[in-house]
């Protein structure tokens, strides 16, 4: 053999065989911060939805959270630390963190999974071509307060006075007051709102004194976070009340009407995926959600003497015996 050709062969037998022969370059670990007032059980979604794509926690993904916990002014500071961390690319719940996060990036891609009105609050200025850093899912929860006024009529025939409780912190329970004022008229309903604020047993105190004949409960993340305690008042002092998400009703409140929020979720891991593959946000239209829950629970309507009418137990979604 002559000595050039074994040097080379010895040269190629000795990058076979070092560990560097073999490295190979490490997996890309992709960043998704999520950001909210906490976390509920419908966030499963988005990891069961990227884990059916591919990705896999602690492997080629991480998630990053930042929760507020009721400090609504806090989203843009926890947002930022989000940017400040890497992420490479913001899931929200909710108007205000999706408002935070707008604030704190014009760059990282954002996604909200779950925000009510995205034209009405200026999240994006088209639902097609929302441009931007800025896509996602609607609730629709603004305008459902229709829906729940109409409820209410349907469960409680001889009601007169409705209390809207919500959180005047998040500017998309403005525009479903607007929605509801319009419609309490043409059902007979005198339409009354109450801001909790951020003490809540002095918006207990307050919606006690307005007596109102049935309440309605905003879909406010913050107001989901404080369900026990919101059910629990309800029913001590035996006030009828629609809320926003099943949940509620299945922790022994009245009945709800909302948006199928592990399903908005599970859509928003489609958005992520095409997101890291290189979509824009811009070219992803805001979808709206199309898939709404009604749920009953029967216990607590035998408790309150209300009589649920057949036809809405036919339409219901989840009845609880």
């Amino acid at each position: 053999m002559r000595r050039r050709a074994f040097i080379a062969l010895l040269a190629g037998a000795t990058s076979a065989w070092s560990p560097l022969g073999h490295a190979q370059q490490p997996a890309r670990i992709f960043r998704v911060g999520l950001l909210a007032a906490g976390s509920i059980p419908e966030m499963a979604g988005l990891r069961e939805g990227l884990r059916d794509l591919g990705y896999i926690e602690g492997g080629n993904l991480r998630f990053d959270h930042r929760w507020a916990e009721g400090r609504t002014g806090q989203y843009r500071s926890l947002a930022s630390e989000l940017v400040a961390a890497g992420a490479d690319v913001i899931v929200t719940w909710g108007t205000p963190a999706t408002l935070g996060a707008k604030e704190a990036t014009a760059h990282i891609p954002i996604i909200a999974a779950a925000v009510g009105d995205p034209i009405g609050n200026r999240i994006v200025t088209n639902l097609a071509r929302p441009e931007g850093n800025i896509t996602g899912f609607s609730s629709q929860t603004a305008t459902l307060v229709e829906k729940r006024l109409e409820l209410v009529r349907e469960l409680l025939p001889k009601a007169s006075h409705v209390t809207f409780f919500f959180r005047a912190a998040n500017p998309n329970t403005a525009i479903g007051i607007k929605h509801a004022e319009t419609v309490a008229g043409t059902l007979g309903l005198t339409f009354t709102t109450l801001d909790m604020g951020d003490d809540l047993d002095a918006g207990f105190d307050a919606l006690a004194r307005k007596l109102p004949d049935a309440v309605l409960v905003s879909a406010d993340p913050v107001v989901r976070l404080n369900r026990p305690r919101i059910i629990v008042f309800m029913a001590e002092r035996r006030l009828p009340a629609v809320y926003a998400s099943a949940d509620h009703v299945a922790g022994g409140g009245l009945t709800s009407l909302g948006p199928d929020y592990y399903e908005l979720f599970r859509r928003a891991a489609e958005y992520v995926d095409r997101i890291l593959k290189g979509a824009k946000p811009g070219d992803l239209p805001v979808q709206q959600a199309d898939r709404f829950r009604l749920a009953v629970n029967l216990r607590t309507a035998r408790t309150l003497g209300i009589t649920i009418p057949p036809t809405l137990l036919a339409r219901a979604d989840e009845v609880i015996e």
